[in-house]
Parts: C-alpha cells; structure tokens; sequence
C-alpha cells in the first residue's frame, strides 16, 4: 500500500512560514492565537472556504464587541493577511468569486497618536530606589540603555562588551541589529552578576546539563555552542524546563512578568502617581538625552527606529516639559514679580488657600 505524502495542519504550515521567515517567536505565537480565533469565529471553517466578508466580520466583531486596541485589530488583521497570501497563496474578493487579486478593503484602524509617559530623573531614582537584587540591575539597564524588555532578557553574556561599555542587541524588533550604551555606573553590579551566572551554569554543567537553545541553525553547525558560557542568558531563570524537540533540560531566560510586577510595586512604593511600565524607562532613557542635547539621529540608532519620525514623538514630550513653551500665566507671574505695581497680581496667583477652595 502506498504511503500518502505527509501534510502538516494549517497551523504547522504557518508555523513553517513564519520560521522560513526568520519572523520572532512573539510574532509566530500572536499570529496563531489570531488565525486560531479566526476559525473559531466562522465556526471551525476552513479558511480557503471563507471570504472578504468573513475577515471583515471577524475584525470588525474585534473592535465592537470585544472593545480591542487600534493596535491589536492591526496585529489580528496581519495575521489574517499573512495566512491568506503567504501560507494559502490565495487573495480574497469582495464577492469571493476565484480568489485572485489584492485583498482589498480590509480596514486597518488607525492607531491614536499618544504622547509616551515620561519620568523625571529624580523619579526614575526614587523608582529604582525601591528595587533590590536582579530586577534592579534589570530596570537600571532598561533606562541606562533604552532597550527593550524583550531584548533585555534576550540577552546573551557575550552581547556585552564590558570594555568598550557596549551592548550589541542581535535580531532585535524589525530583526535588525544594533549597538547602544552600556552605562558605567552598572558595571559593577553586572560583574557581580555574571559570576553569579557562571556558578550556575557550572552547576548546570556538573550536572551534564547546561544547554541552552540557539538561534537558527546554529546548533548543528556547532554542536558545543549550546553550553559555552557565551551563549547563556544574561538573565537566566531559576527553573529548568524540559525541551520538547531534544529532550534536553534547559534554562529559559527570565519571564518578563518577574520585572514586570517589580517595577509595578517599586512604583507603588514610590509613591508616584503616573502609570509607569517596563518601556516607560526606554521613552525617559530617549527624552533625557535630547534634554541632555544629544542630536535626534543618534538616539535614533540608539533605539534602534527605522524612521527618524518614530523618534521624534520624544520632541514632544520635550515641548511639555522645561524646555518647551512658556505659558502666557507664567509671563504675566514673571512681569508682575518686576513690576511693583501688579505684584497684587503675582500674591493671588500664589495664594494656595485660592487656588484649592475658590473662595
């Protein structure tokens, strides 16, 4: 009897896709999670049977029924976009009849234009102030280089470059790579750490374990990389975990949930009213140079921004801040406070009883 040929579901060849790609494990497990709600939707249909209407229903049910972001219809509205030309090599109609041609009239929300929360200086200490052992030297990396939670603990030990004070950020968002800052004043602290780091994997090691995953292809290429101390974590987790392609026990980096609720309770602690997060630290690490006066284009690099435009949402924070515009009120407090004539002027304005009870 003749075998038939092996065919992998639908999720495995989007799963094939996105590798063939080189697309993140984020992107893969997002657009997943959107290609599987999809088909739930229309009621466990295949989607070469469905049509423009139905992606149009499914997002359209995502924005009014379940209330979501402009920014995940669009990662939702990707993902179906990427199942239909990438993986079925098919486009829809808006009648549905031979799919061929652009898949056109999907409507991608448009996302509303905020202006990032930003710390001040004194802030950002009085939130790292509150934090102790890793997730501080986390955070303080967060700030003193801008990156992203992501790439932070993504990091390998051989992606810093003590010496030359630099961190080289491999396939970061966009898959492209960078260079940014490493910050003197955690040096220390991170040499500390590292020894730490190596004690483990030298237990690990004792153990006959102390692999850890690679990137790509790299693992047959060579096969001792995976437990060279250069290739570990930078912040490794405590628990090991059981591979399910190798059988091998390994340590993931850390969960991004540990920094997560540290700095949500450091900034409870601290007492500050903003809503701060883990990339609340990158807008201040972006926003403190250009107060500082560093041009737009090197922050840019820094950041790692394809276009100079995304950066320049941080000009807008500096236009709310000490540097930007002064206030007619403020001009009128400062000519009052020359002129002794209106200085009743300047003592209403300053009358705290006024200003909190009106009368």
């Amino acid at each position: 009897m003749t075998a038939l040929p092996y065919r992998p579901s639908l999720l495995g060849e989007v799963r094939q896709a996105l590798r063939v790609r080189h697309l993140s494990p984020r992107t893969e497990e997002a657009y997943i999670h959107w290609i599987r709600r999809f088909v739930r939707f229309c009621g466990m249909r295949h989607p070469r049977d469905l049509r423009l209407s139905d992606v149009q229903r499914f997002l359209a049910h995502l924005a009014e029924d379940q209330g979501v972001s402009a920014a995940t219809q669009n990662q939702a509205a990707s993902a179906l976009l990427f199942l239909y030309r990438r993986v079925l090599g098919r486009e829809l109609t808006a009648d549905g009849s031979g799919l061929q041609g652009v898949l056109h009239g999907v409507v991608m929300a448009k996302a509303p234009e905020r202006v990032p929360t930003v710390l001040t200086a004194p802030e950002v200490a009085l939130v790292l102030s509150q934090m102790r052992g890793v997730p501080a030297l986390a955070v303080g990396l967060l700030y003193g280089s801008g990156i992203r939670l992501q790439e932070l603990l993504e990091l390998r030990v051989k992606d810093l470059d003590l010496e030359r004070r630099e961190i080289r950020l491999r396939r970061g968002k966009g898959q492209a790579d960078r260079i940014t800052v490493l910050p003197e004043g955690l040096l220390d602290p991170l040499r500390a750490h590292l020894v730490q780091v190596r004690e483990l994997h030298d237990e690990d090691l004792a153990r006959g374990e102390g692999s850890v995953a690679l990137p790509d292809a790299l693992s047959r290429k060579f096969p001792g990389a995976s437990r060279d101390f250069g290739w570990q974590w930078v912040f490794p987790s405590r628990r090991k975990h059981v591979d399910r392609r190798t059988g091998e026990r390994r340590r993931h980096h850390l969960d991004p949930t540990v920094i997560q609720r540290a700095v949500a309770e450091a900034r409870r602690a601290s007492g500050i009213s903003k809503r701060v997060t883990c990339h609340t630290f990158r807008h201040s690490f972006a926003t403190h140079l250009l107060e500082n006066g560093y041009d737009i284009r090197t922050v840019q690099e820094l950041l790692g921004h394809k276009d100079v435009k995304t950066t320049q949402c941080y000009t807008h924070v500096l236009n709310r801040g000490r540097l930007g515009v002064l206030s007619p009120v403020d001009h009128l407090l400062l000519g009052a406070a020359r002129d002794s004539v209106n200085k009743p002027l300047a003592t209403q304005f300053r009358s705290e009883r006024l200003l909190i009870s009106g009368s």
